[in-house]
């Protein structure tokens, strides 16, 4: 597919551009963290990026993809939550107490509840939870992670690659901050009733209590999730959430050196994008932001707008730093259909790409007379070669 991009008149009247160095944008604020990635949820603006598609060893990051797929079971009714599974010698040996790995010490030839597998992938990150679960799911844990990188491609996660349901190495496993952030908000968004596992602070099993890994959750400050993971090769990392006077965050960051850094940069790092963004609305609902050259049509353009209202969020101390334009899936032919998704919003604050937003045909367009068509062939060609 090609495209053609537009400069936003109307938004260029609304917003001045700054005549500062882009690079001034990567000073607000520095971290520690290797990879880093933040969003704010309701807009999906991008608050913070950092090597956000650089493909890691997943460790224990992982798990967040394997409970996607079991919501996504239990919300369309294929599974329940009193459903029962058996522990194979392979889920013991491998994730069990034997393992030296975490565990939520499930016992050999027992079985255990979904809902407590759930809590003990969730709370305990039991290694043995998730392969009980892939076994019980898919007959075998290779199939199971082949339905998590399919699951991964539907929910449009393209570079993400899962060759188990732990995290425990291998080399064919591979995930991207940017790509966990956009995870997280969609179990958060989808599957809330289930999500607030992601909270509870500690799980008791086979008599033994381990509490939930994630540091934030002890610290009160709004953090309700979700996980975190650590690889010799790429260190230390999680994926958090935090919801503050209506305003949620999702965070993923790797690149750590300890438990303590880990912590202490994800803290600062949330605390900074609660403080430091306003929210400004861009365009209302219903409202035009631009127009479509349409080729062969029985008129020259159609006029595109989002299907709601457009906001974002942008610095506090560099409001003026936007930059946007409209990106057109080129060359767009008529018929066009109102309704149809023939454009893309791009919105930048600095060098960040913080925005996208699909846009609409507001109107149909109607096939022209022939030789209407024969001129805007002779001009799209034209164009291509230009």
């Amino acid at each position: 597919m090609l495209y053609r991009t537009r400069i936003v008149p109307a938004l260029l009247l609304m917003l001045a551009i700054a005549a500062i160095p882009a690079t001034a944008m990567a000073q607000l604020f520095q971290t520690k963290a290797k990879q880093a990635y933040l969003i704010e949820a309701e807009t999906g603006t991008v608050l913070f990026a950092k090597n956000e598609n650089d493909l890691i060893p997943p460790a224990s990051l992982a798990k967040l993809m394997t409970m996607e797929l079991v919501f996504e079971a239990l919300q369309s009714g294929r599974l329940q939550l009193d459903d029962e599974f058996q522990v194979s010698e392979n889920a013991w040996r491998t994730g069990g107490a034997v393992s030296g790995t975490s565990t939520m010490f499930a016992e050999l030839n027992s079985s255990i509840p979904l809902a407590d597998l759930m809590q003990g992938v969730i709370v305990q990150s039991g290694n043995d939870a998730c392969i009980i679960i892939a076994e019980g799911m898919a007959g075998s844990e290779e199939t199971f992670s082949q339905m998590m990188t399919e699951r991964a491609r539907e929910l449009g996660l393209e570079k993400s690659v899962f060759a188990n349901s732990t995290g425990l190495p291998h080399p064919d496993a591979g995930v991207t901050m940017r790509e966990l952030a956009f995870l997280a908000r969609h179990i958060q968004q989808t599957y809330p009733e289930h999500y607030k596992l992601y909270s509870q602070e500690d799980f008791t099993w086979n008599r033994i209590n381990q509490r939930n890994r994630n540091p934030l959750l002890r610290l009160d400050i709004g953090v309700d999730g979700l996980k975190t993971g650590f690889t010799e090769e790429s260190g230390y990392a999680i994926v958090s959430s935090i919801e503050r006077k209506g305003r949620r965050l999702f965070l993923a960051m790797s690149g750590m050196t300890s438990l303590r850094e880990r912590a202490e940069e994800a803290r600062k790092m949330l605390e900074w994008g609660l403080r430091s963004f306003e929210r400004r609305q861009l365009f209302t609902s219903g409202e035009i932001i631009g127009e479509a050259s349409v080729y062969g049509g029985d008129r020259s353009g159609v006029p595109l707008m989002a299907k709601g209202p457009v906001d974002i969020f942008v610095p506090i101390t560099n409001a003026d730093r936007l930059k946007a334009r409209i990106v057109i899936d080129w060359p767009l032919s008529a018929p066009v259909e109102e309704g149809d998704q023939v454009a893309t919003l791009r919105v930048w604050v600095g060098d960040t790409l913080s925005q996208e937003t699909p846009l609409y045909a507001a109107d149909s367009v109607s096939k022209g007379p022939l030789h209407s068509r024969a001129l805007d062939a002779l001009q799209e060609l034209m164009l291509f070669w230009l």
